[in-house]
């Protein structure tokens, strides 16, 4: 038996979106099953799996000084629940992750990061409509998105392995 994958005209079938839309609200969260697996990794290995790739995309504007601004500051990106989480600081001109909280936590599903990390979506739309909600030190947490949604960058999974 040979199987042919789909085409572009069942992928982009209303029905199967409403169908996948309606799936992804009934199945269970997976954040429980990430945040037990995010509990038993040490930061030394979140350091080593996220550092790199995140400077890498943001290299351009590291060497420009755009993100100076936040030399010494910690941003917290949590999925809802609390868990999983890694908290991003900025030091000696490198985004590190680091332990512990941050001064402004940016809290969302797992969805909302997904279309804010590929653009697909205006980050004020994720905010307004609160699927992307800031705590704590609201100013950072503000500049951070402003500083993200100012840059001209492209989330290319590939080319963050590299």
């Amino acid at each position: 038996m040979v199987f042919s994958l789909p085409t572009t005209a069942i992928l982009n079938n209303p029905l199967l979106a409403q169908s996948l839309a309606v799936a992804r609200q009934c199945l269970p969260s997976p954040a429980p099953l990430l945040e037990a697996i995010n509990r038993q990794i040490p930061v030394p290995f979140k350091q080593l799996i996220a550092e790199a790739p995140l400077n890498r995309l943001f290299a351009e504007a590291i060497a420009d000084g755009e993100f100076d601004d936040f030399e010494g500051r910690r941003v917290r990106l949590e999925i809802n629940g609390g868990q999983p989480g890694i908290t991003i600081g900025f030091w000696t001109k490198r985004l590190r992750v680091v332990d512990g909280p941050g001064e402004a936590t940016i809290r969302g599903s797992l969805m909302a990061f997904k279309i804010l990390a590929e653009r697909q979506q205006d980050p004020d739309q994720l905010f307004f409509q609160r699927r992307l909600v800031i705590e704590g030190d609201t100013e950072l947490g503000l500049g951070i998105k402003n500083l993200l949604d100012s840059l001209e960058w492209d989330l290319h999974w590939r080319r963050l392995l590299i």
